[in-house]
């Protein structure tokens, strides 16, 4: 979002009602933006290219049917993602199911429903093996593998590490036979996945990961003397830009590289899914919260706010690798400027780490100013972490801005004490 979108939808907001003293904390989502992001997606590759989006990384119903009235599939890693995959209106034929740790009568659903399945080990393979000689089913199946390329710069969103959880390690001895064996006794195997990390990994790493993945499909069609494999899933993990409002790399970038190092996905030999996330929503949403007190200590200028763990849990507990960009404005949501003050910006929770901001250079913040959190649309608002016992804010999707006129619809109102107690139990 512009710094002027962004300060006329707070104004608004600040005059509707939804940011107020009773309502310190709230979370907006650009709708539009969405479908424009959406749209440069399609637009960066061919149409033999399925796009599914990930789920978790914004599993509210209203975001998960914005993508699919977009033309998005869904990808889902766990029973909760997927049945609000189906509520929110998505066929079982346009989900895939991703897990590590699935559950027999898991599988027996997917499986069952015709959704679409990555096996991540060996182990899982034999369950699946079992249900698919009882029960034959319509899901496309196919093992997750790790190509172990390596670690991007965050480590914990690595997935093609040597050591990774995920998948069947390909380089390790006897793993590419062990698939290769596996794929050419059961037919119903006719898919592949990868996927080399969600966010810090290189267009190039992303892209070695692939190129791995397809070489491995092209031996075991050559061997087998058919075109078994037909579906390749070359995952998510298009890094978003967390340092300005410049969105890049763009999906054309990524598409582009993907053309010189992997070309076999553009020939049409093979139907191709994604699995972007982050690079859907992250840029197309912000948290406001109220500045509730500031303060100094020890000569630091310090503003507690709404706006700490419970909704911003990666950049509190790893601040080095997801530092977000803060913009601060007055109390009738103005954008503030002048002589920056070093400030840290403390979230409500009870500990002294909560803090989405430290030593920033900002405006003066002042009790009854806004701070914004920026590309926060993704993974934030979205999953609340319930320390301290406080209540998941609300979201509110803007729908449109012309001159002073926004629209607003509800997509998730402030959740109530009780319910939010009766969640923790």
């Amino acid at each position: 979002m512009s710094p002027v979108f962004t300060q006329q939808v707070l104004q608004a907001a600040i005059s509707n009602g939804l940011l107020s003293e009773d309502q310190p904390l709230a979370a907006f989502v650009d709708t539009a933006g969405v479908s424009r992001t959406i749209t440069s997606l399609h637009k960066a590759f061919p149409d033999h290219f399925e796009h599914a989006f990930a789920a978790k990384a914004n599993t509210m119903s209203k975001a998960l049917g914005l993508v699919r009235e977009a033309g998005m599939s869904v990808e889902v890693a766990s029973p909760g993602e997927l049945e609000q995959a189906l509520r929110a209106g998505f066929a079982p034929a346009r989900i895939v199911y991703d897990e590590p740790a699935k559950t027999g009568a898991v599988l027996k659903q997917v499986l069952g429903q015709g959704i679409g399945l990555n096996i991540d080990n060996f182990q899982e393979f034999t369950r699946v093996e079992s249900i698919m000689r009882k029960s034959p089913g319509r899901s496309r199946i196919g093992f997750r593998i790790n190509p172990q390329v390596g670690a991007g710069t965050i480590g914990a969103m690595s997935t093609a590490t040597s050591s990774s959880k995920f998948g069947v390690a390909l380089d390790d001895e006897g793993n590419r036979q062990a698939l290769m064996d596996r794929y050419l006794d059961h037919p119903w195997l006719t898919s592949l996945h990868c996927h080399v990390g969600s966010q810090g990994c290189s267009l190039e790493m992303m892209c070695a990961g692939i190129r791995k993945t397809v070489d491995l499909a092209e031996e075991i069609n050559a061997v087998g003397g058919c075109r078994q494999i037909e579906l390749i899933d070359i995952g998510g993990g298009l890094p978003v830009n967390f340092e300005s409002d410049e969105i890049k790399p763009t999906f054309a970038d990524y598409s582009e590289e993907l053309r010189k190092r992997v070309p076999e996905l553009f020939s049409g030999a093979y139907r191709v899914k994604t699995e972007f996330g982050r690079s859907i929503y992250a840029k197309n949403g912000f948290i406001a919260s109220r500045v509730e007190y500031t303060k100094s200590s020890g000569g630091r200028h310090i503003a507690a706010t709404h706006a700490g763990a419970q909704i911003a849990t990666r950049t509190v507990f790893m601040p080095d690798h997801w530092k977000i960009r803060v913009s601060v404005f007055d109390a009738k949501g103005c954008i503030k400027s002048g002589n920056e003050t070093v400030q840290d910006i403390a979230g409500p929770l009870c500990f002294a780490g909560d803090k989405v901001a430290s030593g920033r250079s900002l405006p003066l913040i002042e009790a009854g100013d806004y701070v914004v959190l920026l590309d926060t649309g993704a993974y934030y608002f979205s999953n609340p972490f319930y320390y301290n016992a406080l209540p998941a804010p609300a979201v509110y999707a803007v729908n449109g801005a012309a001159d002073d006129l926004v629209d607003f619809s509800v997509w998730r109102n402030q959740q109530t004490m009780e319910d939010m107690l009766s969640v923790i139990g």
